[in-house]
């Protein structure tokens, strides 16, 4: 999956940053590709595109590359892979910035290696003279889904229930050719009082007839939440905003890095989760582990698992762990690392001064 960012430097004299929404802001742009499986583990960074935009002109036009390549750039280096991967399903997720004719076409010209599924945007005229978005709810809806949608800033947590409808079509393309895809509408209906109901229209380059293949993509378009929560971590909880490089350059290097940081963060949460009897020495080193136990004053125990460790990090960084918490999030368990990851480095210098394990 792909989406962008903008990082606000304002302020900052660093060489090389540009405009951003507003244009008196300075800073720059990163526009990774983000490996998410179905069930919403994150896998890693692919790609990332890092740019600055450069000043308008007096004309009001902008120069430099025309920045909607990025996500057809994106969509071919994930076509790349997929000879390697011949048993591997690889879908291409993004948002309404993606629906763009020029990725379609150029997915379509390489023979679809990679499947698509992007967030309509446009309300396309169809070559029979109706418009997209009414076809494809013209007809019987395929059935109903619900899903739960955790809390967000502002938000409560709660049960999504949608109706689903399915049409394929021929969205016209350059040169008078077509390109075929599915629409799929999902409406929210009975949403709380106060609350605008969540409607989203897909578009895809599979072929979806049934209730089970429309539930099959909203799972994956729902899986594109991941990255937001990659650019939380990046931005809140690594801090990048406050680097002070002094050149785009360096702040590239140092993105290239956080980005992984990022993901690891991500990554744990999620794993903590699905797998959480995996054994913690798989994703933490020893000194880490008894860390976590050394500053929550808990007894260690003889083979640490992934969750119990996880939840003890988060408890240094403000997790309550209660009953009725729920499991930790990225905020407490980044906060948490921060304390985990110094005791750690304090055991280890203590253990190297004493030599003969005196001080520990």
């Amino acid at each position: 999956m792909q989406d962008t960012t903008e990082l606000d430097f304002n302020g900052q004299e660093a060489i090389g940053l540009g405009p951003l929404t507003y244009e008196a802001q300075r800073g720059m742009f990163v526009h990774p590709t983000y490996a998410v499986t179905p069930q919403h583990e994150p896998l890693g960074i692919l790609d990332a595109w890092l740019w600055a935009r450069e000043k308008k002109e007096e004309s009001g036009k902008r120069g430099g590359p025309k920045e909607s390549l990025r996500w057809i750039e994106g969509y071919e280096r994930i076509a790349e892979m997929a000879p390697d991967m011949p048993s591997t399903r690889l879908v291409y997720v993004a948002d309404r910035e993606a629906d763009l004719m020029a990725l379609m076409e150029r997915a379509d010209a390489l023979g679809n290696p990679a499947d698509w599924l992007v967030r309509s945007s446009h309300n396309r005229s169809l070559p029979e003279g109706d418009k997209l978005w009414e076809r494809a709810t013209c007809g019987q809806a395929v059935g109903e889904i619900e899903f739960p949608m955790a809390a967000r800033q502002g938000v409560k947590a709660r049960m999504v229930h949608q109706r689903l409808w399915l049409q394929r079509v021929q969205l016209p393309a350059s040169k008078g050719k077509s390109v075929a895809a599915t629409c799929l509408v999902a409406r929210e209906f009975d949403a709380p009082a106060g609350v605008k109901p969540i409607e989203w229209r897909l578009l895809t380059n599979r072929a979806a007839t049934t209730l089970d293949e429309a539930a099959e993509l909203i799972e994956w378009y729902r899986a594109r939440w991941e990255i937001e929560i990659l650019f939380n971590v990046l931005k809140n909880g690594c801090q990048v905003e406050e680097l002070q490089l002094g050149t785009i350059e360096r702040l590239e290097r140092a993105l290239a890095l956080f980005l992984v940081v990022a993901w690891r963060v991500a990554h744990l949460m999620r794993m903590g989760r699905t797998c959480p009897d995996l054994d913690a020495h798989l994703l933490f080193d020893p000194d880490e582990i008894r860390a976590a136990y050394l500053l929550t004053k808990t007894p260690r125990a003889e083979q640490p698992k992934l969750n119990e460790v996880l939840r003890l990090i988060a408890r240094r960084g403000g997790f309550l762990a209660r009953k009725s918490d729920g499991k930790p999030g990225v905020e407490t368990i980044w906060k948490g690392l921060t304390h985990v990851r110094i005791a750690a480095e304090t055991l280890r210098l203590l253990r190297d001064e004493g030599g003969d394990g005196s001080y520990i």
